[in-house]
């Protein structure tokens, strides 16, 4: 695919511009090659003035050049029987896709300035809204003022691209399936370790609040027996490996409490039986990532400190809180020598924060390019689905709340990341506890669903393993 002279910025970090159209061009471009495959390098895509054979309507008007978080209000198209929000579009009276003779195509919208905007995360990066623990909260974000929080708009604008590229190229441009059997989508289970040893401690409160003495004697008993509720990992990786799915864990390497009272670990993983006991994990066929402690989102060292605690190698990481600065977390990520993450998902609401279905590589604002790890981006929480202060969904609102997600992951051939943490597989949890779970896997195993872990999605993304 010829892009012309699309060479980053070098030398300055100087805030000038940080992505002027070429560089916004490489950056869409890179990620709809990697969506589908067979798609021949010699066709061109670009803006009027190169006479592309598919070209993209200009229509940001400058808006790359300033710093403001938010573009004009979209305009809300259909596409393929689905109403998206188109930005950048300043002629709505014309059609959004028009083929032309000659293996020519014109859209006349800036789909690449569009897919830019959403996919690497500007809004975030030039916004200033932080909620109380230092995140881009999802009130303030485009996903959740247009409503568009739960579908994948980028996706559509790539199937806009693969619909014109066909068009010019005759052949077919498939999205990439998963997996030796080529499965239509994938799911990625994952699982944050943050406590593992006080479940006697909240569930005890419980019963003395509803007059239940006995049921307190009998936590505090098993809490001193050693067998806490919550201390049941290899119970995790049971449940989750009976529908031939990878566990993939997240643990916390710091277990004193943040600067600001906040707590991270319950446990101590330097202890010798807890390293045996996630080298068991691993061995069992598990993943081990790195649960990034509050504060290690803005401290590579801190970061690289904790993921040397794991007994065994770590390529992944999550911040714990899903604590993420967008001026510094993805540099932290980098110097840490981590091959990917998978914090980027909005605490308060399931679906796609970069409105995106698939990992891509995070833009770097100040060099202007593709940071080289990967982002797994987080599409549902068990946190989420139940608690005060985010849905409170009930029991059976879970499924019909989330199918339409994971329908348009499968239409698109994404990746549904699902975060479920230890402490909700305990069994007296109705909420959002392992018969939630069981369903939830239930659904995308029927669904025919790739089981993957990070380092599946490393292997088929292309992305190269740091050195340690």
């Amino acid at each position: 695919m010829t892009l012309g002279n699309l060479h980053a910025p070098s030398g300055s970090t100087e805030f000038h511009a940080p992505a002027p159209p070429a560089v916004r061009l490489a950056y869409v471009l890179r990620h709809f090659r990697l969506a589908y495959a067979a798609v021949p390098e010699e066709l061109s895509v670009g803006y009027p003035e190169t006479h592309p054979h598919l070209e993209i309507a200009d229509a940001a008007s400058g808006f790359f050049q300033a710093k403001a978080p938010y573009p004009p209000a979209p305009n809300w198209r259909e596409w393929q029987g689905q109403q998206i929000p188109v930005f950048f579009d300043l002629t709505p009276e014309k059609p959004l896709l028009e083929l032309l003779p000659s293996n020519r195509a014109r859209i006349h919208a800036d789909l690449i300035s569009a897919a830019f905007y959403l996919l690497s995360g500007w809004q975030e990066y030039f916004s200033a809204e932080r909620d109380q623990h230092g995140r881009f909260p999802y009130a303030a974000s485009v996903q959740q003022r247009y409503g568009f929080v739960a579908v994948p708009v980028v996706n559509y604008y790539f199937d806009i691209l693969r619909t014109a590229v066909e068009h010019i190229t005759g052949q077919q441009a498939l999205a990439r399936r998963w997996g030796a059997n080529a499965a239509p989508f994938a799911a990625f289970i994952t699982h944050d370790i943050d406590n593992c040893q006080s479940a006697w401690k909240s569930e005890g409160k419980a019963a003395l609040r509803g007059g239940q003495i006995a049921r307190f004697g009998r936590l505090l008993v098993r809490r001193l027996q050693g067998r806490d509720a919550w201390n049941n990992l290899e119970e995790v990786q049971a449940e989750t490996g009976r529908w031939g799915a990878k566990s993939t864990f997240f643990f916390l390497g710091n277990p004193r409490r943040a600067a600001n009272g906040t707590r991270n670990a319950d446990y101590d993983l330097t202890k010798p039986r807890f390293q045996q006991r996630i080298r068991n994990l691993a061995s069992a066929g598990a993943e081990v990532a790195t649960h990034g402690s509050l504060g290690t989102a803005q401290n590579a060292s801190q970061l690289q400190q904790e993921k040397a605690k794991l007994p065994v190698a770590a390529l992944g990481a999550r911040f714990h809180y899903l604590s993420w600065e967008p001026r510094q977390t993805p540099q932290v990520v980098a110097a840490a020598g981590l091959a990917y993450d998978s914090t980027l998902g909005f605490a308060e609401h399931f679906g796609f924060r970069n409105s995106y279905c698939l990992p891509f590589h995070p833009f770097d604002f100040e060099y202007g390019k593709a940071f080289d790890f990967l982002e797994i981006p987080l599409n549902v929480m068990d946190t989420t689905l139940h608690h005060p202060n985010y849905l409170q969904l009930a029991p059976d609102e879970i499924g019909p709340a989330l199918r339409p997600m994971f329908e348009q992951i499968e239409r698109f051939g994404g990746v549904c990341t699902v975060l479920w943490h230890n402490e909700n597989f305990a069994p007296q949890n109705q909420k959002n506890g392992p018969r939630q779970f069981h369903e939830l896997l239930h659904y995308l195993h029927g669904r025919g669903a790739a089981f993957v872990n990070g380092t599946d999605i490393l292997n088929w993304s292309g992305t190269t393993t740091p050195k340690s």
